[in-house]
């Protein structure tokens, strides 16, 4: 158990470099530059999908009591660092270290660590962290639940920026709205960032399909081996239609038949019904992780094919969230960015 020392009820604000965290959002509403630090007794708490939130009754150091709220990670990101619905309870007295709003930097702050009374420690974002605990050990194919470190989905939209793309595509990089964000509709990213959001993924492998179930906002893809053609080109869905085929242990995947998505290709760049994906899944050699990589093509955003390759950790144990997207919550930070 991780423990640090109890702390005192208090409300204090210091300089320090914090890193946003990743959500359905930005983090422009708070300022990670600064750095609080808030005591207090909860009053509400919900553990949800996009985002987990949680009131506090803090006392500050003139002896006033005040209200705060704390906006946390999404249940389903913070689920795989180790912190579930039960972490935290009503009348629980907890210590949050987080960033304060830029708006009223007295009554809101985006949360990164949370210690109990009794020094117990939980992750509140995905830059926190982790305490889930691994085990050693090794999978036998590339069925069951794996886990996309942070590390990778930053590398994979860190790469988004070397992008050969067309001039719609820069246009499109350059006029981002981070409100217009069709997570605020619990609509997902698309493949491939999807597959590398840092969550749990559950992979089902079957005589006729391969379903891979991704605890982000209830997405899941369906991989059909029986050798069906795609449907024709005016047929679309979200996550495309996909046909597989097995090269040894690797499963090939080619999926067509996307439907027109502002976030299709990455958070800043659309993509059109042309999509096309070529994916690779591969067990690595120790069998304690799996190799993902391919290739993908949108001729309307992007001016050639570009590929890419990543790999996830095994993690038989780790639980989904279970939490549907609450559309409530995903689009509270419309309202409070007013």
């Amino acid at each position: 158990m991780n423990k640090i020392p109890q702390f005192v009820l208090a409300y204090s604000m210091s300089l320090a470099l914090a890193a946003p965290a990743l959500a359905h959002h930005s983090a422009a509403a708070y300022d990670t530059q600064q750095e609080v630090k808030v005591t207090g007794t909860v009053t509400e708490y919900k553990f949800k999908n996009p985002h987990v939130y949680m009131a506090l009754q803090v006392r500050k150091t003139d002896g006033s009591t005040a209200a705060m709220e704390v906006e946390a990670g999404a249940a389903s990101v913070l689920n795989p660092l180790g912190f579930n619905r039960n972490s935290v309870a009503v009348g629980d007295m907890v210590t949050i270290i987080g960033n304060p709003a830029r708006s009223n930097p007295d009554k809101s702050i985006l949360g990164k660590d949370l210690y109990k009374q009794d020094g117990t420690y939980y992750p509140l974002n995905i830059a926190s962290r982790s305490i889930y605990a691994a085990r050693n050990e090794i999978a036998t194919s590339i069925a069951g639940t794996w886990f996309s470190p942070r590390t990778e989905f930053n590398a994979f939209l860190g790469g988004v920026r070397n992008w050969p793309v067309t001039e719609k595509g820069k246009a499109a990089m350059a006029n981002v709205d981070p409100k217009a964000t069709t997570q605020k509709d619990c609509i997902p990213i698309g493949a491939p960032a999807l597959m590398f959001y840092p969550v749990a993924n559950t992979i089902t492998v079957q005589r006729d399909r391969v379903v891979m179930k991704v605890d982000w906002m209830d997405s899941e893809r369906v991989i059909y081996l029986d050798g069906r053609k795609h449907p024709p080109a005016g047929e679309t869905f979200l996550h495309g239609h996909s046909a597989g085929r097995w090269e040894g242990d690797t499963l090939v995947v080619e999926t067509t038949n996307f439907k027109e998505h502002p976030m299709g290709l990455s958070t800043s760049l659309p993509s059109s019904t042309r999509k096309r994906l070529t994916e690779r899944f591969r067990l690595s050699q120790d069998g304690k992780s799996l190799n993902y990589s391919g290739v993908i093509e949108d001729p309307v955003y992007l001016a050639r094919p570009v590929e890419w390759s990543g790999q996830w950790l095994y993690r038989p144990n780790m639980p989904h969230s279970n939490e549907k997207c609450d559309l409530e919550v995903a689009r509270k930070f419309l309202h409070d960015s007013r």
